[in-house]
């Protein structure tokens, strides 16, 4: 898909018309588009684009969009039904009143192109640039931040039905990334016990039942990764991303023993045969990995379990940081994304750096007491010249 930058057209007159008959004391995005213009404009996109190919939307009215989709929180396809239909939406993006719009299958294309280009503040950027001209944000003033949970675009999952789920996954990608392989090697077993997802798993009541109903899957979970890794088997299937998880998961949820572990015998020399082992579930005190490192979807490996005071999730956190000076609007002035186990206070030191990078630097800095430490407080002052304001966190020690 190709793009040939050009100069953002005014809004038609019929449009304009329509509009103001429509909306005489105006709306929030004729008010932005009388203020801002058209905000972007697509030079700022052509690294995003090939010079050969089909023309592609506008990619201008394309980062509009997916800022009211936000706003209003639309999926694709309303949105795309929005810019079609809506007086106020035609306003902002200079659209006649016949057009037709476009597919809402290119607004997911539009976002993939800003991830893979390493794009994705540029819309942020852009608008507080703007504001900045017309001094609605303005260095060494107050601003705020908070963290909040984001929740995976994945089922939440126990950790049985993560094993269970993650040997399906795997055993799926293995029948289309070697079918023949899979159909020798797999047991008759396993086609009923994966075939499907599990919908409503159960989860029996007791660490020894537990243990019971899990280790049958570490047992199947094992034989598929000793087939993979045997000397027979292809090298490449152990480079499958299903294969290389598999072994990830099972490394965190199972561990292999003696069988004279279970009665409390160790690396007893005298046993007739010390190679006998057997799969065994991990509880607390054989060791299980803090959530940071836990895999707990088999189809976002980086989406983690995390506690932030009642509120429990599988996902991300995100920190928004905002300015707060009472005589201007407040603006969002940072976005930073971690893995939902990050300490807040372990993100603050990336923040003050991406806000000096942009001259956004406050002078005074409103925090929780998620953020606050001594170090911090005195790394804020000394290298940014930043006053750190927030709660001093409790004391949980005994």
């Amino acid at each position: 898909m190709s793009l040939h930058p050009r100069s953002p057209a005014e809004v038609p007159s019929q449009t304009a018309v329509v509009a103001r008959a429509a909306f005489p004391r105006g709306n929030p995005y004729m008010r932005l588009r009388d203020e801002f213009g058209t905000v972007f404009t697509d030079a700022q996109f052509t690294a995003l684009f090939s010079c050969r190919g089909r023309p592609a939307e506008a990619p201008w009215r394309l980062a509009l969009v997916t800022v009211l989709q936000f706003a209003e929180n639309l999926s694709d396809r309303r949105a795309a039904e929005a810019a079609r239909g809506r007086i106020d939406w035609k306003y902002l993006l200079g659209l006649d009143l016949t057009d037709p719009g476009f597919d809402a299958s290119v607004l997911s294309e539009f976002r993939s192109r800003l991830v893979a280009g390493h794009a994705e503040t540029l819309l942020l950027d852009t608008l507080l640039t703007l504001c900045r001209e017309r001094q609605l944000l303005v260095a060494r003033g107050r601003q705020r931040t908070d963290s909040t949970h984001v929740l995976g675009a994945v089922r939440s999952l126990n950790r049985l039905g993560c094993v269970t789920e993650t040997l399906r996954a795997t055993l799926n990608g293995l029948a289309v990334a070697a079918p023949d392989w899979l159909r020798v090697h797999a047991e008759g077993s396993w086609n009923e016990r994966y075939a499907k997802p599990i919908d409503d798993l159960y989860v029996p009541q007791g660490e020894a039942a537990r243990r019971a109903h899990a280790e049958p899957i570490g047992r199947d979970g094992h034989t598929l990764l000793a087939a993979v890794f045997s000397p027979d088997a292809p090298a490449w299937l152990r480079e499958i991303p299903a294969v290389i998880l598999l072994s990830r998961v099972w490394l965190q949820n199972f561990q292999i023993v003696p069988v004279d572990d279970e009665t409390g015998a160790k690396d007893d020399v005298d046993h007739p045969n010390p190679q006998i082992t057997r799969v065994v579930w991990r509880t607390s005190s054989e060791g299980i990995p803090p959530s940071l490192l836990m895999i707990a979807s088999p189809y976002d490996p980086e989406t983690h379990y995390a506690k932030k005071r009642s509120t429990t999730w599988i996902g991300y956190k995100v920190h928004l940081t905002e300015t707060c000076d009472a005589d201007r609007p407040r603006l969002i002035t940072h976005v930073a994304t971690t893995l939902a186990p990050v300490a807040d206070r372990d993100a603050l030191g990336s923040i003050h750096a991406d806000l000096a990078a942009h001259d956004r630097l406050p002078d005074t800095h409103l925090v929780d007491a998620g953020y606050v430490d001594a170090d911090l407080l005195l790394a804020s002052t000394r290298n940014h010249a930043v006053t750190l304001l927030g709660p001093s966190p409790q004391d949980t020690q005994w």
